[in-house]
């Protein structure tokens, strides 16, 4: 990025140092230096500010250093916790998710709450020092990795469904929880229904207030729908749009005007797309929440998303809709697994929020438009309780 300071600033002299002593370093070392997650405040980060994270992104790129993969448990989990969690929750769990000791999943939707994540029925009540969990989460991602989940459960059935929840850490390897993993047409069983029975869960694991779950939610959810990488357009993984253009150009060009404008137009979404993220960057890295702006990133990063998997296998042709690396053709496109990133990019305007709940977002926080009016709204108090 040319905007960034030159050779000679401290700041990227002091990661360049860092990395001439750790050349190959491993993930305590790499979590032990703070440039996981270098936003974060001592002693989990370096309390980075936005062109600092910046320069660290480059230094670790050039030298071909990759940071843990735990996308939940680094991205939302641990944010949260920063923000609401206790210093001994911080402690005991912190360090071993930025290493990726520790992968996390996200226990959020539910088969019957779709999109309107606050109508959950997944139960906890209180006996004693332990909260006991009842119900089923589905489209789990990496549940069968998992060792601990972000759960939000249902805490205070009377209260209106906005203030009866609470957000928990619950430990995966528990009794009573049952994992199945559901097979994707891409082929993957990266998704899992997760089901609850008798589930217990010490209080101690609570993050935040009682009851208080859905404001927590609301954290998580943010920075879900935040990127500060400049990963692949599936939420962060595969390709970019920049590998279709280099591809496009080893190819020789296009001919076909329309094909042409195609390749002008992800290239455009995705400077766009870049221009967000360094606003939102630069936002959430003074100390603010993710804000509206998250979900216009997010609505035209999974639209992109579509467009660039839509418009590979088009360049493809036919063979596209063959799996392998073993097809001349795809093989003009940097052997990227086209077939079945197409098939997944599907699901992009889905996940972590539909595109038309990202619209209603903005249409109410940012355009000021009414409220859409509640669905249950004409139904008595007790039709309104979750079962």
């Amino acid at each position: 990025m040319d905007l960034l300071p030159g050779e000679d600033d401290p700041r990227r002299v002091a990661v360049r140092e860092w990395i001439r002593r750790h050349p190959n370093p491993n993930a305590d070392e790499l979590s032990l230096s703070g440039y996981v997650a270098p936003h974060w405040p001592k002693p989990y980060g370096i309390g980075a500010d936005a062109l600092y994270q910046l320069i660290i992104d480059q230094e670790l790129q050039r030298a071909n250093i990759s940071r843990p993969s735990n996308p939940i448990g680094i991205g939302w989990a641990g944010p949260t916790i920063l923000f609401a969690g206790t210093t001994d929750q911080q402690r005991q769990y912190l360090p071993d998710l930025l290493s990726g000791k520790d992968f996390w999943c996200q226990l959020f939707s539910e088969p019957d709450s779709g999109s309107d994540l606050a109508s959950l029925r997944t139960r906890a009540v209180l006996d004693g020092q332990e909260w006991v969990v009842n119900g089923q989460k589905i489209w789990t991602s990496g549940a069968q990795h998992a060792k601990f989940g972000i759960l939000l459960a249902r805490t205070n059935p009377d209260a209106p469904k906005h203030k009866g929840i609470t957000y928990f850490i619950c430990p995966m390897d528990s009794p009573g929880i049952m994992i199945r993993p559901i097979k994707s047409m891409a082929g993957s069983e990266s998704f899992n229904e997760v089901f609850f029975t008798d589930v217990r869960i010490p209080t101690a694991n609570v993050v935040g207030d009682v009851n208080d779950g859905w404001r927590l939610a609301k954290v998580t959810l943010g920075n879900e729908r935040v990127s500060l990488s400049t990963g692949g357009v599936l939420w962060g993984f595969g390709p970019t749009a920049l590998d279709v253009v280099e591809s496009v150009r080893a190819m020789g060009g296009i001919k076909n005007p329309v094909m042409r404008q195609r390749v002008a137009q992800i290239y455009t979404e995705h400077v766009l797309l870049e221009i967000i993220r360094m606003r939102t960057l630069t936002q959430r890295l003074r100390g603010a929440q993710p804000g509206p702006e998250s979900s216009v990133r997010k609505i035209i990063a999974d639209e992109h998303g579509q467009h660039v998997m839509e418009l590979a296998r088009d360049l493809i042709g036919a063979d596209a809709m063959l799996t392998g690396t073993e097809h001349e053709t795809q093989k003009t496109l940097q052997n990227h697994a086209w077939y079945s990133g197409y098939l997944f990019s599907q699901a992009l305007t889905i996940g972590g929020g539909t595109g038309e709940v990202q619209r209603n977002i903005l249409g109410e926080r940012v355009l000021g438009l009414p409220h859409e009016p509640e669905p249950t709204s004409s139904l008595s108090q007790s039709q309104q309780k979750p079962s």
